[in-house]
């Protein structure tokens, strides 16, 4: 099963669209997983039209509209992988505790806000993913989402991508 992660869009605000790159990889992508902050109901409309699967919640920045439509965490299960979405986790320092003890039955937590990448293990094996953010990189070098595939209730293959400037 292949995965297309994302996080932190905030379109139209920061960028007009997804770039081509990451529509590409939606297309080819089994799941696709959105950790919030899409900011307009468009993007939600469109991956739902264009996704096979769509995972997604809703962020800080997403107004009524989202919130009634996408819920705070989602949990499911991807051939046997047990996630959870999620958009804020709060500090970097003392994450993977934190989430390990709010999530304690997940294997792989996904979550925005920060758009820094970030991918680390808790104690007890829960694993950590930030796919930063395809539109707006801030303080970051490049603007980034990740793919991933899952086999047998383990991931692997998990790929940052880079997206060329703007």
């Amino acid at each position: 099963m292949e995965l297309v992660i994302i996080a932190d869009t905030h379109l139209p605000k920061r960028a007009r669209e997804l770039p081509a790159p990451v529509w590409a990889a939606i297309d080819a992508a089994d799941v696709v997983l959105h950790a919030g902050d899409w900011v307009d109901v468009s993007l939600l409309d469109a991956l739902e039209r264009r996704a096979r699967r769509l995972v997604g919640v809703h962020g800080n920045n997403d107004g009524p509209e989202l919130r009634a439509r996408l819920p705070e965490v989602a949990e499911v299960e991807l051939a046997g992988l047990r996630v959870a979405v999620v958009h804020e986790t709060g500090p970097k320092t003392g994450r993977e505790q934190r989430c390990a003890a709010r999530f304690p039955d997940r294997d792989l937590l996904v979550f925005g806000h920060s758009h820094i990448p970030w991918d680390s293990v808790a104690p007890g094996g829960l694993r950590l993913l930030n796919p930063g953010s395809p539109t707006d990189r801030r303080a970051q070098p490049f603007a980034t989402y990740l793919t991933a595939r899952v086999a047998a209730g383990r991931l692997d293959r998990v790929e940052l991508h880079r997206l060329p400037p703007r």
